[in-house]
Order: C-alpha cells, then structure tokens, then sequence
C-alpha cells in the first residue's frame, strides 16, 4: 500500500490514474498550489530527492508500497513565523534599549545573551524570508513594507560587526550607544513591518 506522510503527519490520499513517482509529485505539487502551500521536502522510500536526481526519480514506475514523505510549507504558517518574530524583534529591541544600564550594573552575561538571541533570530527571519519567497504573489521578500530588505541588512551588518568589536574590546559606551541609537530603532522597524505582513 502506497503511504503519504506530510510534515511527519500519516495521511490518506486517493491515487487516480498515476504511474510514475513523478506523476503522484506532479499531482501532490498542484494539490498545494491550490491549497496555499509549497514543497519545501521530498522523501522517496528513504531516500530525498534533490534537484540534481529529482528527473530520474520522477521517471521510475510507482511500486505497491511507494513511501512518500513530504515537508510543506504554507502561507499561513509563514504569517505565524512574521508575527513571532514581529513580538521576539519588539521584545529585544527593548532589551537592546535597556543596554547602557545593564552595562552599568554589571550585567554583561545579560548582554551577551541578548546578542547572541538577537543573531539566532536575524538567521532565523532569514530563513522564513526565503521561504515566503515561494509565495511571492503574497509576499514581496524584497521589500517589508516599505523596508529594502538588501539595504536593510546592508545597512544593519557593519553595525553589528562594530558592535562586536566593541563587545571584545570592552568599549561599554560604544555598546551603549550602538545598541540604543542604532540597533534598537532598526528592530523597532522591522517588528512593525513583520506584524503588516
């Protein structure tokens, strides 16, 4: 029996007239395109398929128990990832607002931490850009909202990079000021522009 996994979950599926592993994908693909949703992962009997090998795979014949896995992605839950990220950007832009005392009471593990969360979630709207790049009739990655993400970044990186060496030469006043005047509006930016997404 041929089985269906999306995102891990069992589901059933009623074939039709397929014959090949890329008739069921081909089918499966239009499914989510009509749903709001895209592949983002293709597993066959164990094996993924990437793009290098996805045309000699999708030639073979569909076997009696053909395992298809599949990793979806959908515009809803894109939505969700920008409205987290619009609430995790606004709580740290607070914390990078809160710096200079922190700074001043001692609490330079504190700061650390709050660097080091606010690195892990610029990687990670990063890669839900990239995903709701998939969507771009929904979604204009170049752009958040009036935001040019490549200047935005372009603009952002040399100030983290100067933030970091402030951070390893111990300069808390240059902390102070970078985290409060230059970090904390441009997180403010983007927390607003994420929650209009």
């Amino acid at each position: 029996m041929i089985q269906f996994y999306i995102n891990g979950q069992s589901v059933d599926v009623q074939l039709e007239d397929e014959q090949t592993i890329g008739d069921v994908l081909k089918s499966f693909e239009k499914t989510c395109e009509e749903n709001n949703a895209a592949v983002i992962g293709i597993t066959v009997d164990g094996k993924q398929i990437t793009a290098e090998i996805f045309d000699d795979e999708a030639s073979k014949p569909l076997g009696k128990d053909t395992k298809f896995e599949f990793s979806i992605v959908t515009i809803n839950d894109i939505k969700e990832s920008f409205e987290k990220l619009s609430a995790l950007f606004n709580e740290l832009a607070l914390q990078m607002e809160g710096v200079p005392v922190a700074l001043q009471s001692g609490k330079n593990l504190e700061v650390s931490e709050s660097i080091k969360k606010l690195a892990d979630s610029i990687d990670h709207f990063c890669h839900i850009a990239t995903l709701a790049s998939l969507f771009p009739e929904t979604f204009n990655t170049e752009s958040l909202n009036g935001i040019n993400l490549k200047n935005f970044f372009a603009d952002f990186s040399p100030i983290l990079k100067d933030f970091e060496e402030a951070l390893q030469n111990n300069d808390t006043v240059m902390l102070g000021d970078l985290s409060e005047y230059e970090i904390c509006p441009r997180l403010k930016d983007i927390a607003n522009a994420l929650k209009k997404m």
